[in-house]
């Protein structure tokens, strides 16, 4: 059991009752829990995977001590019919499901997760070259780790973009975003839009709509947490026709079919 807050007499108060009906053993301060490494120091705390990294390596054995910049190359496009099929994928679906785990603290790495994840029905010789690559970029990258500093102001701030019909299988458009809480990044995500868009702004207004809302949900949680946000969420794209359509989507006659995202957008704003 984990207990959290910041009133250490209440905090002592229900560790005490817990001992009293329950066999335990207080740890102390968190450092580790499933997986995940926590430290903190006077003005931070920081949160790693670095011991579960080595496992997963020490797993994937490895036969060379290589390391790459980039965990994917740059605009590469993977199909289910590249390379030869694998004789025996569990071995795939085994580090690709690690590497889904690992995305909890390895933001980076969330794309090329998302593509290779994509195959594990039936991976080829080709998907599992490109695993191996994000295995050699985490190698050379152990000891990043997120850095959360305890003077950070409460306020959020987000980035969204859009890849138009990206997918080479079906031409639906990959829709991410990252949020931060002053400068903590506190959520990120990258995901297949659920149609297909028919043109890049279409696309964008798509993955603005999907931020708003997760935005929409992080300002609720942060009042029952009784965080104040005091000034608007700052929503930055790069897509000009999209911030249009959702400044003034009524003057937009051609986007009808994608009405109902430039309205939610607006109406949240």
């Amino acid at each position: 059991m984990i207990i959290t807050g910041d009133d250490s007499e209440y905090i002592a108060f229900v560790k005490a009752r817990l001992r009293d009906q329950f066999l335990m053993t207080d740890l102390g301060p968190l450092r580790y829990f499933l997986g995940i490494e926590v430290s903190s120091t006077s003005d931070s705390f920081y949160i790693s995977q670095e011991k579960y990294i080595q496992d997963l390596l020490a797993r994937a054995a490895l036969g060379d001590e290589r390391t790459v910049k980039t965990p994917m190359e740059l605009n590469v496009k993977l199909h289910p019919t590249d390379g030869d099929p694998l004789s025996d994928p569990t071995r795939y679906r085994h580090l690709v499901g690690s590497l889904v785990y690992l995305a909890v603290t390895r933001s980076d790495i969330s794309y090329p997760v998302y593509i290779l994840s994509q195959f594990v029905f039936a991976p080829t010789t080709v998907h599992y070259s490109h695993l191996l690559r994000v295995l050699r970029y985490l190698r050379g990258t152990i000891t990043r780790r997120f850095f959360f500093p305890r003077s950070s102001s409460l306020q959020l701030q987000c980035y969204l973009d859009a890849t138009w019909a990206s997918d080479p299988s079906d031409r639906r458009s990959l829709s991410a975003y990252c949020v931060f809480l002053g400068g903590s990044l506190i959520a990120w995500k990258t995901k297949k839009q659920t149609a297909v868009s028919r043109s890049s702004v279409e696309a964008e207004l798509r993955a603005m709509a999907l931020l708003t809302a997760e935005v929409t949900w992080l300002r609720w949680l942060l009042a029952n947490f009784e965080v104040s946000i005091t000034t608007p969420t700052l929503v930055l794209s790069d897509s000009i026709g999209a911030i249009s359509v959702a400044c003034d989507p009524v003057k937009h006659e051609l986007t009808k079919h994608i009405g109902v995202d430039a309205f939610y957008t607006r109406a949240q704003v």
